[in-house]
């Protein structure tokens, strides 16, 4: 009999960091040859997997074990070829734009500052594996490949996410998986790539997006309601997702277009919303809310809806630091921290001695400013110290990630000049969660829960060298 797949992943998309273990066997090739190998030839790509043109990422072979079976893990493969997506997206049916100007490789944007929608760079890819044996006739022979004996797998959609290790996965007879359905396959209540909370808050100025999972283009547009502090539907509008607006492109099966970005803060909406920025300039909509709701093809709801509290300046004038961070599923989550902030800069010198005067000149001359100890070069590093507003527990479950987070950047506020061309180094500064003990708060046990974290610029100031 040929080669049979009797372990594989439960589901057919799912997050990268888990184990990917298929399990082969082949009784009747093991009764009648030596030196068995089963091989497994590994396709990645971008597009649906075609064996005969998809790229091949590597062949390996393993033996099979004392019960028969050889087993695979591809998980460190396959975590190798996705990435997170940290700049706007741009090809030929696609495009994201920054204040309405177009990505482009030589005036780029970080994906924060995205006007309506964008494809992700690196985010997803697309797996198949096909499995042959060889082995050989008698004891001492050279191994060969063993026709008519190949199996392959289902395509498998990845994408750079983990799984937590109390997360329940579900194993139907040995197959084995976490099930992610509630971010693409249930409507009307799927959710975006996110643990936050439904209910987010932010100021006029921050930015942020939200990601979604849309593997049949369920998704037709993003609805947006304005309202006032007292509950009034101050306006609406609906963005179509179409590539004209940063969206699904023509490419029926691309990776690009599995999950994708939406700016959703009111930052983005002030880059491209002209119903937005003038409740902006009214000073109608500080102080109140909108809502966001992913609609499908028919109009219905697709999405859960989720709701942006627009907050108003702080009575005490405190300035607020916006951090993002790369959350479980590969996406972006976001955070003002409107509390007091603290900031502190260190330095490290390099020092030499000068000499005093003038040594190889016509004439000795003595100059004051010369001599002595003296600065060679001076590094900073700034430091700050940011405090949340009092949270809920939802907030407190969800700030866990940030401690586990291996990218955090600061996010800088929305800035009225039109060029897109001076962004850089302007908005997005990387930074390093120095807090490195978390405890969960309940309301049970602390009553009032408020946090405090320590983030440290990751860029060392340099200044002139002597």
């Amino acid at each position: 009999m040929a080669n049979l797949i009797i372990q594989e992943p439960l589901y057919t998309v799912l997050p990268v960091g888990q184990d990917i273990i298929y399990t082969i066997t082949n009784d009747n090739v093991l009764a009648t040859y030596y030196n068995v190998k089963i091989i497994a030839e590994v396709f990645i790509d971008n597009t649906a997997i075609n064996f005969s043109s998809s790229p091949l990422a590597g062949t390996f072979k393993t033996t099979p074990n004392n019960a028969g079976s050889a087993i695979f893990n591809f998980r460190p493969i396959l975590e190798s070829y996705v990435k997170p997506s940290n700049t706007g997206f741009n090809n030929l049916q696609s495009y994201s734009s920054y204040k309405t100007v177009a990505y482009e490789a030589n005036n780029p944007h970080p994906i924060h500052l995205i006007d309506k929608y964008c494809l992700n760079t690196s985010l997803v890819k697309f797996c198949a594996v096909k499995f042959t044996i060889e082995g050989s006739i008698d004891p001492n022979g050279t191994p060969i490949k063993i026709s008519g004996n190949t199996a392959s797998t289902f395509p498998l959609t990845f994408f750079d996410g983990y799984v937590k290790q109390d997360e329940p996965l579900t194993n139907i007879g040995g197959d084995v998986g976490l099930n992610i359905g509630k971010f693409f396959n249930a409507p009307p209540v799927i959710y975006a790539l996110s643990n936050a909370p439904t209910t987010q808050s932010a100021k006029i100025g921050d930015y942020g997006t939200l990601a979604f999972i849309d593997t049949s283009r369920n998704i037709n547009k993003i609805s947006l309601k304005y309202y006032s502090a007292a509950n009034v539907l101050l306006d609406s509008e609906n963005v179509v997702n179409s590539y004209f607006n940063g969206g699904i492109d023509v490419t029926a099966g691309a990776a690009q277009s599995r999950i994708f970005f939406y700016g959703a803060f009111p930052a983005n909406l002030r880059n491209w919303s002209t119903k937005f920025q003038a409740l902006v300039t009214a000073g109608t909509i500080q102080g109140g809310y909108y809502t966001i709701e992913a609609l499908a093809p028919n109009g219905s709801a697709w999405s859960e809806e989720y709701r942006i509290n627009v907050l108003c300046d702080d009575l005490k004038n405190y300035e607020s630091i916006r951090l993002t961070w790369l959350n479980q599923w590969g996406a972006w989550d976001y955070y003002t921290f409107t509390k007091k902030s603290v900031k502190s800069i260190s330095t490290s010198k390099s020092t030499y001695t000068q000499l005093q005067g003038t040594w190889n000149e016509k004439f000795y001359q003595i100059n004051g400013y010369k001599g002595g100890k003296k600065n060679f070069r001076v590094n900073a590093v700034e430091k700050i110290t940011i405090n949340t507003d009092f949270v809920s527990e939802t907030e407190t479950e969800w700030f866990e990630e940030l401690i586990n987070s291996t990218e955090v950047y600061v996010v800088n506020s929305f800035d009225d000049i039109p060029d897109a061309a001076t962004i850089t180094n302007k908005y997005i500064e990387p930074v390093r969660l120095m807090t490195s003990s978390y405890t969960k708060k309940t309301i049970a046990n602390d009553k009032l829960i408020q946090y405090t974290f320590e983030v440290e610029k990751s860029k060392t100031q340099r200044t002139q060298s002597v």
